[in-house]
C-alpha cells in the first residue's frame, strides 16, 4: 500500500480509474460528435443538390483525412504524448463540426469532412494509446469497454441528431451547438489521462516497438502460416467495417429516399446498430469465454447478413431499423475478437500483426461508403447495401483463422 493508496502496478487503482473514465469519456464524445453529423447527412443531401455519386465523393474526404492523421499520430503521440495529442484532437474536431455545418457546395462539404476526419484519426490512435497504456498498468483487459464507449456515444448523438431533425432543427444550428458543448466536456472530462507526468513510462509512443525474433529453419513454415492467417484476420474486419461505414453513413438515405421516411426516423437505423453494438460489446467477453470466438463469429455473421438484408427487403421503416440493428448484433463481437486474435498469431510480431489487421480493416470503415455511394449511382441504393450483407457473410466462412487466439476453448 503507497501513499497514493493501492496501486497496480506503478500507480494507484484511484488514478488508473480516473484515466480509465477519461478515455472511456473520449471515446464516447468523439463518436457523438461523428455521429450527429452521420444523422444529418441526407438534409445536406438536399440542401446542397447533391446526387449519390457527389455524396460518396464529399463522403471520400473524411477517410484521406483519417488514413494521413494514422500515418502521423504515431510520431506526433510519441513526441507530446498520447494524453496530448487525445486532448488537443479531439477537442479541435469537435469544433470542426462548424465546417461541414456550414458548407455551401460539394468542395466546401469536402474540404470540412477532410479535416474532420484528419482530427477524428489523430484521436482515434491517441486514445486507443490510452486505452493500451491503462490496461498494462491494470494488468487486465478493458479495450471492449471502451470500445463500447464508443457505440455509445455513437448512439447518443444518433439520436439527438433524428431529435434536431424532427424538430426542424437546421444543421447548422444543431451541430454549432454540439461542436461548443462537446468540446467544452471533453475539455473538462479529459485531464485524468495518463500522461508523463504520471510516469516516464506509461504512456509509450503510439509506433510498435515489438522486437521478437523472425523464426528461422523449421519456423519458417509456422511463419509463413502466421502471415496466411494475418491476411484472413485483415479481410475479416475489412468486411465488418465496411457494412459498420455503410449503415452508418447511408442507412439515413436508405430510410428517406428508399422508403420515404420522416425526418425524425433516418437517423434511428445507425442508433439501433449502435445501441446494438454497444451491449454486444459490454457483454462480448463473457460470450467468447463460453461458445469461443470462432462459434460467435460464425454466428455474428449470419445474423449481420440476415440483419441487413431484412433491412433492405422490408418496405417498412420500423422493420428496416430492426434489420440494421441485427446487423449492429451480429458485427459487434468481430472487432475485439479479431484483433485479439492478431496480438497472439503464432509465429507473427504482435504489434506488426494488430497495425496490418487494423489499419485494413480503418481502410473498409473509411472508404467503403465513399465506394457504396459510387455504385448505388451507377445501379441503386438497396443494390449497394447489399454489397456488406455479402461481405459479413464471407466472415461465417473465414471465422476459424481467430481460433488460434484460445485454440484450447474452441
Amino acid at each position: 500500500m503507497s501513499a497514493l493508496g493501492e496501486t497496480t502496478g506503478r500507480l494507484s487503482r484511484e488514478r488508473l480509474r480516473s484515466a480509465r473514465l477519461s478515455a472511456l469519456f473520449v471515446f464516447f464524445a468523439f463518436s457523438a460528435a461523428v455521429a450527429d453529423f452521420l444523422a444529418r447527412i441526407p438534409q445536406f443531401k438536399e440542401d446542397l443538390g447533391l446526387d449519390d455519386a457527389q455524396l460518396g465523393l464529399a463522403l471520400l474526404g473524411s477517410p484521406v483525412g483519417a488514413l494521413v492523421a494514422v500515418q502521423l499520430a504515431g510520431t506526433a503521440a510519441g513526441r507530446w504524448g498520447s494524453k496530448r495529442v487525445a486532448r488537443v484532437s479531439v477537442i479541435t474536431g469537435c469544433l470542426a463540426l462548424l465546417l461541414p455545418a456550414f458548407a455551401w457546395n460539394l468542395a466546401s462539404l469536402a474540404v470540412g469532412l477532410l479535416f474532420l476526419g484528419l482530427l477524428m484519426g489523430f484521436t482515434d490512435v491517441a486514445v486507443n494509446a490510452q486505452g493500451v497504456a491503462i490496461e498494462q498498468e491494470l494488468r487486465r483487459p478493458i479495450m471492449n469497454s471502451l470500445h463500447g464507449g464508443y457505440s455509445l456515444g455513437g448512439l447518443f448523438g444518433a439520436l439527438v441528431g433524428s431529435g434536431a431533425a424532427a424538430l426542424d432543427i437546421t444543421p447548422k444550428v444543431h451541430l454549432s451547438v454540439i461542436a461548443v458543448v462537446l468540446a467544452i466536456a471533453v475539455w473538462a472530462g479529459s485531464r485524468a489521462l495518463l500522461g508523463v507526468a504520471d510516469d516516464p513510462h506509461v504512456v509509450a509512443p503510439v509506433e510498435p516497438t515489438d522486437t521478437e525474433p523472425t523464426p528461422s529453419g523449421g519456423g519458417f513454415v509456422r511463419l509463413l502460416s502466421g502471415y496466411r492467417a494475418v491476411v484472413l484476420l485483415a479481410l475479416i474486419g475489412l468486411c465488418s467495417f465496411v457494412g459498420e461505414g455503410a449503415v452508418a453513413d447511408w442507412s439515413g438515405v436508405h430510410l428517406r429516399e428508399t422508403l420515404d421516411s420522416s425526418p425524425g426516423v433516418v437517423g434511428l437505423g445507425f442508433a439501433g446498430m449502435s445501441v446494438a453494438m454497444a451491449a454486444g460489446r459490454f457483454a462480448g467477453d463473457r460470450v467468447v469465454q463460453r461458445f469461443g470466438p470462432v462459434t460467435v463469429l460464425r454466428v455474428g455473421a449470419l445474423i449481420a447478413a440476415t440483419g441487413m438484408t431484412l433491412a433492405l427487403a422490408t418496405p417498412w421503416p420500423v422493420v428496416s431499423v430492426l434489420g440494421f440493428t441485427l446487423f449492429g448484433i451480429g458485427v459487434a463481437p468481430v472487432a475485439p475478437v479479431t484483433f485479439s486474435a492478431a496480438g497472439n498469431t503464432p509465429g507473427v510480431p504482435a504489434a506488426w500483426a494488430i497495425s496490418r489487421v487494423t489499419g485494413i480493416a480503418y481502410i473498409g470503415l473509411l472508404a467503403g461508403p465513399p465506394v457504396i455511394g459510387f455504385i448505388a449511382h451507377r445501379t441503386s441504393l438497396t443494390t449497394a447495401l447489399a454489397i456488406p450483407a455479402v461481405l459479413v457473410a464471407i466472415i461465417a466462412l473465414t471465422a476459424g483463422a481467430v481460433r488460434r487466439e484460445t485454440s484450447r476453448s474452441d
